[in-house]
This record gives structure tokens, sequence and C-alpha cells, in this order.
């Protein structure tokens, strides 16, 4: 993979809860520099200009806690502010309960706020879940009507992305979703790997030093 291949699965992030504007301004044109798909911020953040690259937001972060007409009200402001993608974290209580239809019914409610051409990302925070929770979430994501399944927020104690998350993943997706890989990304070696089993997006924060690794 070239350098310029490996930039245009990025979306070059900054969730740090702390970050200005200026910050933001910053991360849009080291961002355009390394030639990365889209920059990914907070929604309070926005709206942005950024010199042609796609704008990610997240969306009932980092928890997944909130009603579900608050992460839609949240999403659709968002849009409305000029987001081209959202990346909304599920209600991870009710994966855990067991409760799949509340799981597609709270995705839904997003979907339904921010309805396509906006690409709508679910986190399922795959490190809080067992394997076959990871596998019903991507199903509930799916029949809500979710472009993406993306593995963490980055934020969750339980950690972030790993090779068999995404590999159980884009297994159980198929070529139907995409995959977004996201947290704890800070080498090439592992942005490569995550790539192999099947990612199609990766979250970044580190991008600069992980794509200099390639020349």
């Amino acid at each position: 993979m070239t350098r310029e291949e490996l930039a245009h699965l990025v979306d070059h992030t900054l969730l740090k809860p702390e970050a200005t504007a200026s910050d933001v301004e910053a991360l849009v044109r080291q961002g355009v520099e390394l030639g990365v798909y889209s920059v990914c911020v907070s929604p309070s953040l926005l709206p942005i200009d950024a010199h042609g690259l796609k704008v990610a937001v997240v969306c009932g972060f980092p928890s997944g806690a909130h009603k579900s007409e608050v992460k839609a009200a949240e999403a659709a402001r968002a849009v409305a502010d000029g987001a081209d993608e959202v990346d909304m974290v599920i209600n991870l209580g009710l994966a855990k309960a067991g409760d799949w239809p509340g799981v597609q019914a709270d995705i839904e409610a997003v979907r339904a706020a921010a309805p396509r051409p906006t690409v709508l990302k679910v986190i399922i925070e795959s490190a809080a879940l067992t394997d076959e929770e990871i596998v019903l979430a991507c199903h509930a994501s799916e029949a809500a009507g979710a472009d993406f399944v993306k593995t963490s927020t980055g934020f969750h104690p339980a950690g972030g992305a790993s090779t068999h998350a995404v590999s159980l993943m884009r297994d159980t997706v198929g070529d139907r979703l995409e995959v977004k890989a996201s947290g704890g990304i800070r080498t090439l070696e592992t942005a490569l790997a995550m790539v192999e089993m099947g990612a199609t997006r990766l979250g970044l924060s580190g991008t600069a030093a992980i794509l200099a690794e390639l020349g």
C-alpha cells in the first residue's frame, strides 16, 4: 500500500475535550497536507472550513448512554452545520442487557435524523463486547441502515481496536457495510494489520507519524 492510498483511508481525528477552534484549523491544514479522507471532530466545533476534506462528527460521544432523541437532535444539527459523516455510539447498556431491538431503534433514530447521503458510522465499542455481542451489534447496525460499523471511541477503559474485532466485524457484515478501525492505532504496522483484516477506514490521531513510516 502506498502512502497516498493509506492516507485516503484516514479520518484525521481530534476529539480531545479541550480542543479549540484553532486546534481544528491546524488539524485541517495538516490533513490537507497529508492527503487524508476526512477530519473527525466534536460537534460543538462545527461548522468548519475543511478545504475540500470530508467532515465527520461524533454523536452520543463517548458513552452512548444518551436518549435516542438527544442523539438524533445532535446528528441533525451536525448535518445542518456541514457534517458529511456522523459517527454515533451505540447504547452499550442496552447491548449488554441483550436488548438488541432497543439498540437497533437507537441507531434508527439517528439514521432518520441524518439520512443519506450523510454517512452513518456506528461505534459498537468492540473491546467492551463479547464476540457474540459484536456480531449482534453489527446485525443491529445493518438492520438500522448504517453505512459503517466502527470498533471504538478510543475513550473506553476496555481498550480500542483489535485485529480480531475488525476481522469478526468484516466477516459479519461482508461487503454490505464498511468497517472502520479506531482507538489505539499508533503505528504503521497496526494500521496495515487493520486494513489486512478488512478495515476500509481508519480513525487516527497520530496520522503524520504513521504515514511518515511509509516515507
